[in-house]
């Protein structure tokens, strides 16, 4: 039994009838002979639930909601409450998959079970299959989610008749094999869950893709850098799991439910909340000064008039002496992305060489992270041009990053701060776009790196719970109408560059989708690599974004420009780049 943190607690009270507060990931997978069924799913889950400690949980709120909820297991844990299936009619193709995914995600999760759900979906072309699973951030960030995920994920196509009844220690072998390059599909389509027994589907074809890189992953578990991926809104983010991964059982979170992760008695919850209640005032404050330490990075507060000085105060009266490398303006432009969200999402996802990403960062000397900031840059440049929408200035997104560390890799929630940062959607020339990316990202990572950010979780600790959890989804709308702190979450998470396997089919992709809300806007961007690939996940409210394909097609275009660089260099593969997205020809 674990209380819920405020960080943790605040994506419970974020979500409204308009906003749900999951991370999610579709995977997309050769069907291997139909053996990709719901019952091969529902049997390695019921073989490797103790591994997962967020699997097996559910909230206890407390009375009256005077506190923070607490982990508990779920004594009455059923895995018909998680697992579903669901066929789309013909023909199956990517747009059918992407509206599909798209109610999915938009559904939020019941709190009166553990909170995740997994939707096996058959029916797609070329004899694929889907599987979308989406966990609430509550319970996740990027790192965990992954370790979480990646107890279902195994090297080599046999690995899951490897039964798990012990809890393991989790580790990452190598690959007994050498990578293959991934297999480039269209993506498909998908529809609503119905328990229905799965159909056997017929082996998928593989086209080559034409650069030496490989193909999409799902859900395992890479364990993204402070500097170049970031874990938040991250959705189900993804390494590689192995033949071996596990969980380490112990504490109440890890391994199997035992005595102590029952629900807490209502006395204990009350005494606890009038403890906290009467100590918060001192809590509170101290939370405050740890956060002014950080004014001048904190959106909307970094252009209040003294902002920078108000920072140093604080940062004297706590006795921080790390020196803190200045930031650019961090002013808000309007963009059509910014204003209260609907309850409907529409999705999209594609995929790009991730060697003709290296290419390009080597050719330019920058990092991968910053050829994959200025695509993205490009595209949202290229689309509000088309709506004579560009601002003047350049947008401000935020960018998650994990800090959980390894001894707390077992509990379930969130360990994640942010860093905020403009793109030089401004900036004309491509390439001059690129190193404009690279030094805006390189001063983000620096001041991050000398004093990594906590005004996150220490805003979510100013006020008290119950003021929290009612005021929290009006301030969010509010904020979203009247003073947007970002533009946009832009997520960035590398993954494992070898196949990975589930219930014997090989993750050809894994597209990763992420959260919206009134203040983060309408548009989220999350990309991860996998075995060779680049796969985006762009999760859009269509009352913001009305087009959500062309963004991919933007995202292609940035690249073909950065490659024609280069065209007779060393550097280039002499292909055309390959943009796997569901948008019909």
């Amino acid at each position: 039994m674990r209380q819920l943190t405020a960080l943790d607690a605040q994506f419970l009270n974020v979500e409204t009838t308009t906003t749900a507060a999951h991370v999610a990931g579709l995977a997309l997978l050769d069907s291997a002979d139909g053996s990709v069924n719901r019952a091969a799913l529902a049997e390695l889950l019921l073989d490797r639930l103790h591994l997962s400690p967020a699997l097996s949980l559910r909230l206890v709120e407390v009375p009256l909601g005077l506190d923070h909820p607490y982990w508990a297991a779920d004594p009455d844990f059923d895995l018909a409450n998680h697992l579903f299936e669901t066929r789309l009619p013909e023909p199956g193709d990517d747009w059918q998959l992407a509206e599909t995914v798209a109610e999915l995600h938009a559904r939020r999760l019941d709190r009166a079970h553990p909170l995740w759900e997994m939707h096996l979906i058959t029916g797609l072309t070329d004899g694929k299959v889907a599987v979308y699973t989406k966990v609430h951030h509550a319970a996740i960030d990027g790192v965990s989610g992954a370790e979480t995920l990646a107890t279902l994920l195994d090297l080599t196509p046999d690995g899951h008749l490897t039964r798990r009844h012990l809890p393991t220690t989790t580790t990452t072998p190598r690959p007994q094999h050498p990578a293959h390059p991934r297999t480039q599909h269209p993506a498909n389509s998908q529809t609503l869950p119905s328990p229905q027994p799965p159909s056997d589907l017929s082996p998928a074809d593989r086209r080559t893709d034409t650069h030496p890189s490989g193909h999409s992953a799902p859900p395992a578990g890479a364990r993204p850098t402070s500097s170049e991926s970031p874990a938040g809104a991250e959705p189900a983010v993804l390494a590689g799991p192995s033949s071996e991964v596990g969980t380490t059982g112990g504490g109440s979170m890890g391994g199997s439910p035992s005595p102590e992760d029952g629900p807490p008695g209502m006395i204990r919850m009350l005494a606890g909340a009038a403890v906290r209640g009467v100590t918060h005032p001192v809590r509170a404050l101290q939370s405050a000064v740890r956060a002014a330490e950080d004014l001048d990075a904190i959106p909307v507060a970094a252009g209040l008039p003294g902002a920078k000085l108000i920072a140093k105060a604080a940062r004297v009266v706590a006795g921080d002496g790390h020196h803190r490398p200045g930031l650019p303006s961090l002013a808000v432009p309007r963009t059509p992305f910014n204003g209260p969200i609907s309850a409907r999402r529409r999705l999209s996802f594609g995929s790009l060489s991730l060697k003709d990403v290296k290419n390009v960062a080597k050719a330019n000397g920058v990092s991968v992270n910053d050829v994959v900031m200025a695509l993205c840059t490009s595209a949202l440049r290229s689309w509000l041009r088309e709506r004579d929408a560009l601002p003047e200035t350049p947008l401000i997104v935020a960018v998650p990053v994990a800090v959980r560390r390894a001894e707390a890799k077992d509990l379930v929630g969130n360990q994640i701060s942010t860093m905020v940062t403009p793109l030089p959607t401004n900036v004309a020339d491509a390439k001059e776009r690129l190193q404009a990316v690279g030094n805006t990202m390189g001063q983000a990572k620096r001041r991050f790196a000398r004093a990594p950010a906590t005004w996150l979780s220490e805003l979510c600790s100013v006020l008290p719970a119950p003021v929290t959890s009612l005021a929290t989804p009006a301030i969010f709308r509010l904020a979203g109408m009247a003073f947007p702190p970002i533009n946009l979450i832009i997520s960035n998470v590398p993954g494992p560059q070898f196949p990975l396997y589930l219930c014997g089919g090989r993750v050809l992709s894994y597209y990763p989708l992420s959260v919206l809300t009134d203040m983060s806007g309408g548009l989220n961007i999350t990309c991860f690599s996998y075995d060779g690939m680049l796969d985006f996940g762009i999760v859009a409210c269509p009352e913001r974004v009305n087009d959500v394909w062309s963004l991919l097609t933007h995202l292609r275009t940035a690249l073909d420009e950065l490659l024609d660089e280069r065209v007779n260099d060393e550097f280039r593969d002499g292909a055309e780049v390959a943009l796997v997205t569901g948008q019909p020809a």
